[in-house]
């Protein structure tokens, strides 16, 4: 099959011929029909993972973890449940399925996990890619395969609303309009926040934010960001999410918070970080991390997405395929009005 490799730090994707997948008996292999571009790959690609405690990228790896498709093979040991041409999409990791927390739906928390682009594993950013079943859902019929790639993603922003704990009346400051902040936006409007105020760097990513939730945008390249909160909302943030992921971006969501504030930090910061305790500890702020989500957050996004309860679709801004893939991923490294590229291999 054909895929985009990485090589190293530096180098674009590849696009070349690897080996087919193959089924252990409990998993299925995919053909790929949409594969999301996220922002934890482009920085994954960049930087020395062994000096940040996350996992190495080696050469030869395929990425690739938000996508859906088609089901072309099952394992032996697949139950009834499933046959070639089901249309599904997948929790990217694949669990042992037995384990304590495989039973509790965080098959990335599982001691056996094979994650996308480990060794011998390749992601979805490729014509085929292979899935585990206990981690794979069906598409309802009125559900494309670009919303279904969407799943992920949006499954990561409810998993930080509830890890805010939202209470409903909430004034909402989401730093970063990305994927993630805009899923995390939309969350907070179903879940009944009052304010939802979105700042970004690229003003057109900012006001970008209505669109899913947003009451208002902050152009925080020309605003002073809590002010102009207060402005807009008539209050304070009750909650302070940071959705960028960069070195900085969790002292400046602390900085931003006023004295009780729930903080959580969602971005995936790859790289060696600091921040200022004492104006955590001063202000009494609630600091909360948040890593990926459990099967119950990718059911509720997919029910919600096939009950038209939330609109997401509008996240896809262009479509690629495999040889133009190469040239998008570089593109996305640089600050831009792009929201979420898809890949379609086919």
């Amino acid at each position: 099959m054909r895929a985009a490799v990485f090589h190293r730090s530096g180098l674009p994707l590849s696009i070349e011929s690897i080996a087919d997948p193959e089924p252990s008996p409990t998993d299925m292999i995919l053909k790929v029909c949409a594969c999301g571009i996220c922002g934890t790959d482009l920085h994954w690609s960049e930087v020395n993972n062994a000096e940040s405690g996350w996992r190495d990228i080696n050469p030869g790896a395929v990425m690739g973890h938000e996508f859906a498709g088609e089901i072309v093979e099952l394992g032996t040991e697949v139950g009834s449940d499933w046959k070639v041409g089901d249309r599904v999409c997948a929790m990217p990791q694949i669990g042992c399925g037995h384990c304590s927390d495989c039973l509790a739906g965080r098959p990335h928390r599982c001691y056996k996990v094979l994650n996308r682009a480990s060794p011998g594993h390749p992601g979805a950013y490729a014509e085929y890619t292979r899935v585990g079943a206990n981690e794979t859902f069906k598409l309802p019929d009125n559900i494309s395969f670009q919303e279904g790639a969407l799943v992920e993603p949006l499954a990561v922003g409810l998993h930080a609303v509830k890890r805010a704990c939202l209470k409903v009346g909430d004034n909402i400051l989401i730093i970063g309009a990305g994927p993630v902040g805009l899923s995390i936006a939309l969350w907070c409007k179903f879940f009944g926040a009052r304010h939802i105020i979105v700042s970004d760097l690229v003003k057109a990513r900012a006001d970008e934010a209505a669109r899913f939730g947003a009451t208002a945008a902050i152009d925080a390249s020309k605003e002073n960001v809590p002010e102009r909160f207060l402005r807009l909302s008539g209050s304070h943030p009750s909650v302070v999410f940071d959705a960028v992921g960069i070195a900085g971006s969790m002292q400046l969501a602390i900085n931003y918070a006023p004295n009780y504030t729930r903080v959580v930090v969602v971005g995936l910061c790859m790289v060696s970080d600091s921040f200022q305790p004492t104006t955590a500890v001063i202000k009494e702020v609630d600091i909360s991390f948040c890593f990926c989500y459990d099967r119950s957050d990718f059911a509720m996004t997919l029910d919600m997405l096939a009950q038209n309860r939330i609109d997401a679709i509008g996240l896809v801004s262009e479509s690629v395929n495999l040889e133009n893939f190469p040239r998008a991923f570089e593109e996305l490294k640089k600050p831009s009005n792009q929201i979420k590229v898809m890949l379609e291999p086919f």
